[in-house]
């Protein structure tokens, strides 16, 4: 491996786009969890395809890792260059390129962010419904197979994204899919891609998948007494097929927080947020059978709105409900955990989840896209207090046995990267051995995003 070489290769085919700036290096060297800083060796600013094919044939040639970067809003350190190198920041492929209404699909730079690409829908009757909450780029939520708060009604990434564009390890540029809605022709290389966390290429271009934005739209929240009961109503609400376009759970501690951050006013209970697509009658019938629903399951009053004020209120609270558990405990910092379950199973694993971290040392609020079955865990810690960060670790690692017990995932939505590689395994079996053939197919020299995701090499 010479990284100095190809450092020296990419900056004469990028000139100035190419830095070894501490400044640029440090702020690629960093992520939204408790990953120590691990700047890489030089950052370089790609604008075309072409730029990126090159850069990997150079860093192929002396054997320099390669790191892709979007937005960075990565909770599992996707893309911190723990073995050194070059971070590829696609902040500059930030193009729409091509937007076909009456296929209700469009094509887009990497670089692009999803909020970006909804404000350049609006004047087109479509939008672009997966909402992770950050405002990721488009190409780093396909790398990591993103979901979010829509998921229960539009899918994920894998399920929105139509084709890519990728330049694989050696500079090969590839193209999977088409802008047909189905295939039978071949391996399903687009999904292979999407999720593989920049580990077998890196992504230039995306076809994506657009919906046709709903006529109305209404949004409520209602309480609850207990944990259960909401989690209760979340299971029965997806089985009596109400069709619901978000489903969020919030627990009491999340409803202090909030409240102290965005000047909301929740009791202090377990709380569903809940939005509905459609015209405006359905919108309006599909609150009531909800409402119905709350009221059978014991919680309520459930208070809805169709007012755009109000939804945008609502949701850009949850949205920040991050950020609103950070500011409750002065000083933390969060390991921010997830887990997936079947559905029948979501009350059992949210009820056995608090308790766990109800007799830890640290706090944990509960927040969760749980029409899906993920919930998340924001394990906040203290670095001046010892034994924390251990106890945090100790809680997500029990997290996931539980997850797997009940027959699901390690991650629902945020992924693998280094934070979760040792679950690998105990979840794939021999599956997770031939990820990483997959892997030494395509990338034999171990160049693209090496010690994350699949089996070490050596």
């Amino acid at each position: 491996m010479n990284v100095d070489r190809a450092i020296t290769a990419v900056s004469g085919i990028l000139g100035d786009r190419l830095t070894r700036s501490d400044a640029d290096r440090k702020a690629h060297g960093i992520s939204e969890s408790y990953f120590p800083v691990t700047p890489p060796d030089a950052v370089a600013y790609p604008e075309t395809t072409e730029e990126v094919s090159r850069i990997l044939a150079a860093c192929s040639e002396h054997g320099c890792p390669v790191v892709g970067w979007g937005a960075g809003t990565s909770l599992e350190g996707h893309a911190l260059a723990v073995r050194g190198g070059i971070c590829v920041d696609f902040s500059r492929m930030d193009k729409l390129l091509s937007v076909n209404d009456a296929d209700m699909d469009a094509t887009v730079q990497p670089g692009l962010t999803r909020e970006a690409l909804n404000r350049e829908l609006r004047a087109t009757g479509l939008f672009f419904p997966v909402d992770p909450g950050a405002n990721a780029s488009l190409g780093g939520m396909a790398a990591t197979r993103a979901s979010g708060t829509t998921t229960v009604r539009y899918g994920t990434m894998a399920d929105n994204v139509l084709g890519l564009e990728v330049v694989l390890a050696d500079g090969r540029v590839i193209r999977t899919g088409t802008r047909a809605r189905k295939t039978a022709a071949g391996y399903d290389m687009t999904r292979l891609f999407v999720g593989s966390e920049g580990t077998l290429g890196l992504i230039t271009e995306l076809t994506l998948r657009l919906h046709g934005q709903p006529e109305a739209i209404s949004a409520g929240v209602c309480a609850f007494d207990d944990m259960g009961a909401a989690v209760d109503t979340v299971i029965a609400t997806i089985q009596f097929g109400i069709p619901v376009a978000r489903i969020e759970f919030v627990d009491a501690d999340t409803a202090a927080a909030v409240n102290a951050y965005s000047g909301m006013d929740f009791p202090l209970k377990p709380h569903l947020l809940v939005e509905f697509h459609g015209s405006p009658q359905s919108v309006a019938d599909d609150a009531t059978r909800f409402g119905e629903l709350v009221e059978e399951m014991g919680g309520g009053p459930f208070r809805w709105s169709p007012k755009a004020e109000d939804r945008s209120a609502l949701w850009e609270m949850r949205h920040k409900a991050y950020y609103a558990i950070l500011a409750s405990r002065k000083g933390a910092r969060a390991v921010v955990t997830d887990i997936c379950v079947p559905i029948s199973r979501l009350a059992e694993a949210v009820e056995e989840t608090r308790a766990d971290i109800a007799a830890s040392p640290i706090p944990g609020p509960i927040i969760g896209h749980v029409g899906d079955g993920n919930f998340h865990a924001i394990l906040m810690v203290n670095d001046e207090a010892p034994g924390e960060l251990a106890a945090a670790k100790a809680l997500s690692h029990r997290m996931v046995e539980r997850a797997l017990r009940l027959g699901g995932t390690a991650t629902g939505e945020h992924g693998v990267g280094m934070g979760k590689t040792d679950y690998m395994e105990a979840e794939h079996g021999q599956t997770w051995a031939a990820m990483g053939d997959i892997k030494r197919a395509l990338d034999p020299t171990g160049i693209l995003n090496p010690g994350k995701l699949v089996p070490p090499s050596n």
